[in-house]
């Protein structure tokens, strides 16, 4: 079969054709896993798997579901502190302790499963099941410590001046002027009552019984100024987050809109302005609201009026852009139809544009406050306000980490919250 003068032609271009294909369905892979082995040299991936602590991992984890009591002995004098977390605004009163823990001759702490650490005259004991007895004697020549036979495991860290214990029941830490113990209990201890509250380890059954018979504001008051939990600071710093973000948009929305018209090619007839206008957005744009935050920080000092001043800056240059390119595209019969009438261009814009681009520019808005509410989290702790500053504080620390949880789940039910209400107006604005 031979094939026509016509045939013949095409067979160099079908070939280039298919020549093509097959380069794409080849190189583009290839190129794909050259720039995934780029990323894994350039980013020492398999150095950052030998430098991942797993430990601390595994420590930050379990603190965000559970929380430490720690019972301390002054070594110098010998008294007895019991504290949820260590510290001082969860520190058990005189005369009281948890069930776990109890005064005499001796102080005897059960960590639980036969876990045993007593606090003696001179010496700390700590009885491991499946290990034996270790006992310490700290004091001016450091930390005597005396273990069973055999080599030490590795959960077990000594030296002169300090002997650390780490099990699944607790931690054991002697130190020549202090001994320390911690125990892991799941759940947020203190959560709505603290240790001073005459209302802690009530049944809720009594609580309630007691809000209805009169003692509600002060049940409320009690949960409201938690002094481990802090919640009406919490509660303050996610209004100064929403603020931030409501401030942000709205302000710039309110910018943005009549500086559009001049950005807009069917309502700017000088060129020059356009340009000089869709500079402006894209340099407003162009800046990152993190790196405005730095700046307008630096002028305004810390503060959520700062951030919101971020938000409405780089805000500024995204509307301005999507309400131009909007207003470019409206139907310009109805302004004729409006003009006339013997419509002023006042009246033109306003009943014939704007009812046109409205529900646009809102979706738009909406949308954007719902995005400004996550970056307002960030931007807070930059600029020192709002609940991404409580958050920042409680990562740094990494002593509290159920107060980075907690702050989290608020952050994300905030965000849940501005998505349903967002979604709410939209329909009611735009649908009617």
């Amino acid at each position: 079969m031979t094939m026509t003068a016509d045939a013949t032609a095409l067979k160099p271009q079908i070939d280039t054709l298919f020549w093509r294909k097959r380069l794409l369905a080849f190189g583009l892979p290839a190129l794909v896993l050259a720039y995934f082995a780029y990323i894994f040299f350039a980013f020492d991936i398999a150095g950052l798997s030998g430098r991942a602590n797993l430990d601390n991992g595994k420590t930050l984890v379990r603190d965000s579901y559970s929380y430490k009591t720690h019972v301390t002995r002054d070594n110098r004098n010998a008294t007895v502190s019991i504290a949820v977390e260590g510290e001082r605004k969860g520190a058990y009163p005189a005369g009281q302790s948890p069930d776990w823990v109890t005064f005499g001759t001796d102080t005897v702490i059960d960590l639980g499963n036969g876990h045993v650490v007593t606090f003696g005259e001179t010496q700390v004991t700590y009885d491991i099941p499946d290990y034996g007895l270790i006992v310490t004697e700290p004091g001016r020549r450091g930390v005597q410590a005396q273990f069973p036979a055999g080599d030490l495991p590795d959960w077990i860290n000594a030296s002169k001046n300090r002997l650390a214990v780490y099990t699944d029941a607790g931690r054991l830490t002697v130190t020549r002027n202090r001994s320390e113990v911690f125990k892991y209990n799941y759940g947020w201890e203190l959560f709505f009552f603290t240790l001073d509250s005459p209302y802690h380890n009530m049944g809720w059954g009594e609580v309630l019984s007691r809000a209805v018979t009169g003692e509600a504001g002060a049940i409320a008051s009690d949960v409201w100024n938690n002094k481990m939990w802090r919640h009406a600071d919490v509660a303050w710093a996610i209004f100064e987050t929403i603020l931030m973000a409501f401030l942000g948009t709205c302000g710039a929305a309110l910018v943005s809109l009549p500086l559009a018209f001049l950005a807009a090619k069917n309502f700017a007839p000088l060129m020059a302005l356009r340009f000089a206008m869709r500079r402006v957005f894209d340099f407003f744009r162009g800046v990152d609201a993190l790196i405005w935050t730095i700046v307008l920080s630096r002028a305004f000092g810390p503060g959520p009026l700062t951030g919101a001043l971020a938000i409405l800056i780089t805000d500024t240059g995204s509307f301005g852009k999507m309400f131009s390119e909007a207003l470019e595209n409206v139907d310009g019969k109805q302004i004729e139809g409006i003009q006339s009438t013997g419509a002023k261009p006042l009246q033109r814009y306003r009943f014939g544009v704007l009812p046109q681009v409205t529900p646009i520019l809102l979706s738009q808005v909406l949308y954007f406050l719902e995005s400004n509410t996550r970056s307002a989290t960030i931007i807070g702790a930059i600029t020192g306000g709002g609940i991404g500053l409580l958050l920042t504080q409680a990562i740094i620390t990494q002593k509290d980490w159920e107060e980075v949880s907690y702050y989290i789940m608020l952050i994300i039910v905030m965000v849940m919250m501005m998505d349903w209400l967002s979604g709410i107006l939209r329909r009611k604005l735009i649908k009617g």
